[in-house]
């Protein structure tokens, strides 16, 4: 039995003979299934068949690779089950055409149940769920979801990262055996988020097929990209378990995570918008009011609460149009520094000593929205809390906590440390016209032991999710924002419950660049939290212009995080400037597709182009950005694909300084044509098929400067 879930561009194949599914095919759409679907050949020296690779492939079937399921009863029992087809249905739903499989095994006495869902614009999501009907528990030590590519599937991208240097995509071609990151801090993790691609050699940002496998979960995690031996290649991803976590008790069930995949025939920018699709269905309030310019006073004040200061930067902010302001870390118990206060969520009577009424009704009477910054999951040991309720921390008994950023974690699988945030944390939103919570979580899970000594990441992650949820449901207008030390915690389970995130720690925008570029393939924009920070970036140490810093915070949800108050006239000026391009072209950038060209050099560094299309392609706002100094005295050409071919567009530069000038170097005359007629108010107008096909030369710039382009149908 063979069921063929397909839209316009895209085909899943998928045998249920086996009861557990088999994907015999994902990737560009075929209109006929042959009535037989060849099977691979048996190689020599192995045994006389050749398991497939299932949605979650089991040893006790004869599959070589890492099995998808691995369990074992009590004494080691049932540790290699072999199931059998019980039953599957295939429905056609708003969302898309839905594949639910059901296989048991009766010795081992379990039954998992895998959900396939093609959805109508091609985004693939897999789940499965085992149930233990026996009568002893089931230790789980691995359920994870396994993804089967065709052999032309050559290469692999995954994100490498770290603090200020999220989103770094590393591409290699697919080793023979295994590659495998697996994530052990307790969040999605700077370092390894569980993203993953595949192309075939060549595979550029508009040109060859390319997949793209996430596993949907804000935990520990893993992912494994495996070819074996006789070619064939797979992705696995799902959830990691420590040692001990998971137990599936008699009569109940467990889930791996959402596993999102995304295909394109025509390179990573079109697969993108597969994620970035997936992300807007999840969010978790539709048809939000346009994303409002912040501004965060970390940057700005740090620790330093001052009421009058805070009013001062809220009066400068309001001038220059900024609409929500957002009171970061500082304003709460003892927290004058990062040592003390976690855990104790009351306003401080030493910096508020009337509260946080006089700065809140001061900012709202500005016109403006209120935020301010939480962290739930953490405490200090130098907090109230935590010298009242020392068990509540997420420790091991008998040994010393290892500190991070001086705190610990609580341990909110506990109920009584869930219901104390809570109820104080209900009561900050409740008492106060706060319309926007930052919440941040800045510490790994190290010998996380809860209440009963096992591991806690896991219960720890679903009470996170508990709390964020009760929270929005008591609060349903707060918007919420994720924030982990930056961008650790970002994935798609998250954007159940978030509006935004934020991208990074570095408000430096020559890095930005780089990051917001590796974010823009899995997020879209308007969840991309992008600040103008200070002229002198407090992670780097480097200098920017106000343009450079604007234009690369434009293609987000832009906010401010510097002390404005010291800038000049002429720098508020600019930040008024781009503040008001923002706002213009708001709904082209969080409504349109996200698109990112290939660009000379971009392996180097040298020059980066991007921008968002409006969805019917008659307008676009793009930035070419020149990062360092050119190999070669004359411009690159830039190539913009995938607008309507027999269409004219204008090329209008945006002067991003309210006197006009824009970021390129020497006069009109030494320009390329469009430019240098841009400068003088000439705009020239191009073919969707010329700007495709033969492209615009690059203008000639500063290195760290970047020009913005806006294309108009004609």
């Amino acid at each position: 039995m063979i069921e063929h879930l397909s839209t316009e561009t895209t085909s899943v194949v998928v045998d249920v003979r086996r009861g557990i599914p088999v994907v015999l095919h994902w990737g560009a759409r075929i209109d006929e299934i042959p009535e037989t679907w060849s099977r691979p050949p048996v190689p020599y020296g192995a045994i006389q068949f050749v398991e497939p690779i299932s949605i979650v492939p089991m040893h006790g079937d004869g599959f070589m690779g890492r099995p998808g399921f691995q369990a074992h009863r009590r004494g080691g029992r049932h540790w290699s089950p072999r199931f059998v087809y019980e039953s599957h249905s295939l429905t056609e739903t708003d969302e898309g055409s839905t594949l639910v499989c059901h296989a048991v095994d009766e010795i081992a006495e379990l039954r998992i149940e895998t959900h396939i869902i093609l959805t109508h614009d091609s985004v693939l999501k897999v789940q499965s769920t085992v149930e233990n009907f026996g009568d002893s528990p089931l230790m789980l030590d691995a359920f994870t979801v396994s993804l089967p590519l065709p052999s032309h599937a050559e290469e692999l991208g995954v994100f490498a990262g770290r603090w200020i240097r999220e989103f770094d995509l590393q591409r290699f071609a697919w080793p023979y055996g295994a590659w495998t990151s697996e994530n052990r801090l307790g969040r999605t993790s700077h370092e390894h988020p569980p993203y993953i691609w595949s192309m075939q050699t060549g595979a550029g940002e508009w040109n060859g097929d390319v997949w793209g496998v996430h596993a949907a979960w804000s935990g520990n995690h893993v992912v494994y990209a495996e070819k074996l031996p006789d070619g064939r290649r797979y992705i696995q991803s799902g959830e990691l378990f420590h040692a001990g976590e998971m137990c599936v008790y008699a009569g109940e069930t467990f889930s791996t995570t959402e596993v999102i995949g995304v295909y394109s025939p025509r390179g990573f920018t079109p697969a993108s918008w597969g994620f970035h699709n997936e992300s807007r269905r999840r969010a978790p309030r539709q048809n939000l009011s346009p994303r409002p310019v912040h501004l965060n006073t970390w940057e700005a004040v740090y620790f330093n609460h001052d009421v009058n200061k805070l009013k001062e930067l809220a009066n400068r902010a309001a001038d220059v149009g900024i609409e929500r302001f957002v009171l970061d870390d500082g304003w709460f118990g003892g927290r004058r520094n990062d040592r003390t206060g976690l855990g104790d969520w009351w306003v401080s009577g030493d910096v508020y000593p009337d509260g946080l009424k006089p700065l809140i009704d001061h900012v709202t009477d500005l016109g403006m929205q209120f935020g301010i910054w939480i962290e739930p999951e953490m405490v200090n040991p130098d907090s109230d809390l935590l010298r009242a309720h020392p068990d509540w921390a997420l420790a091991t008994d008998g040994y010393d906590s290892v500190l991070g950023r001086h705190q610990l974690v609580l341990d909110l699988s506990r109920h009584e440390a869930f219901d104390h945030v809570l109820t104080h944390l209900d009561a900050l939103l409740t008492n106060h016209d706060i319309s926007y919570v930052k919440w941040d979580m800045n510490r790994w899970h190290v010998q996380g032991s809860n209440a009963d000594g096992k591991a806690g990441t896991h219960d720890q992650t679903v009470a996170m999710y508990a709390l964020l949820d009760a929270l929005r449901e008591r609060h349903p207008d707060v918007e919420f924002e994720s924030c982990a030390s930056g961008g650790g915690r970002i994935d798609h389970e998250m954007l159940r419950r978030v509006e935004r995130v934020w991208t990074s720690d570095s408000n430096d925008a020559l890095e930005r660049q780089f990051i917001q570029r590796g974010a823009s393939m899995v997020i879209p924009p308007e969840v991309m939290g992008s600040h103008i920070g200070p002229s002198r970036s407090h992670t780097t140490g480097r200098r920017h212009t106000m343009a450079f810093r604007g234009v690369t915070a434009l293609f987000g949800h832009l906010g401010v995080e510097a002390d404005i108050t010291q800038c000049d006239d002429v720098e508020i000026a600019q930040l008024a400037q781009l503040i008001d391009i923002y706002q213009g072209y708001r709904d082209l950038l969080h409504g349109g597709d996200t698109v990112r060209f290939n660009t000379f050099a971009i392996s180097a560094g040298t020059s980066l182009a991007h921008g968002v299309y409006s969805r019917d392609r008659t307008e676009a706002l793009l930035a070419y950005c020149q990062l360092s100094s050119a190999t070669s005295l004359t411009p690159p050409t830039w190539r913009i694909p995938d607008l309507i071919p027999d269409r004219h567009y204008r090329v209008d530069i945006v002067p991003t300084d309210p006197s006009g000038s824009v970021l390129v170097v020497g006069p009109a005359s030494r320009q390329p044509d469009w430019v240098g007629r841009a400068q003088k108010g000439e705009p020239l107008s191009y073919s969707g098929e010329f700007l495709a096909t033969v492209g615009l030369p690059a203008p000639i710039m500063w290195p760290e400067s970047a020009v913005l382009v806006h294309l108009s149908c004609s």
